[in-house]
């Protein structure tokens, strides 16, 4: 039979692992589903982060005159969602859904490489 303070000794051990499983439960479902809220974009934050990184910023009507021009000079791709695509797209754009995670983008990096091929000299347009 085992010594009175050795069960004693296993039942806190055992009531510390239950509470310490318990509040890291709880601790990991907050953070999982904690509010985050987005950072807010100014055009401001657009144009320095085009410029930095090499990207031309032209204006609806810009584009608009472009594509009447010469739509083989560009490749349009609308990242919405497939189903939001087959309601309506600009004629001539491919569907490449982009979703808004960075682990979800990163994944899709080497689609969008392949996607994009390697003609460096036309214009690619997100929407």
């Amino acid at each position: 039979m085992k010594p009175e303070s050795e069960t004693t000794d296993r039942k806190w051990l055992s009531f510390i692992l239950v509470a310490v499983a318990v509040i890291v439960t709880i601790a990991m479902t907050w953070y999982a589903r904690r509010p985050i809220a987005p950072k807010l974009v100014t055009w401001a934050n657009v144009l320095s982060e085009a410029r930095t990184g090499g990207y031309h910023i032209i204006t609806t009507e810009g584009l608009a005159e472009q594509y009447s021009k010469d739509p083989s000079v560009m490749m349009i791709v609308d990242t919405r969602q497939e189903w939001e695509y087959r309601t309506g797209h600009i004629e001539g754009a491919l569907n490449f859904p982009m979703e808004s995670t960075r682990w979800a983008r990163w994944r899709k990096a080497d689609d969008l490489k392949g996607l994009l091929g390697s003609n460096l000299d036309r214009s690619v347009v997100f929407y």
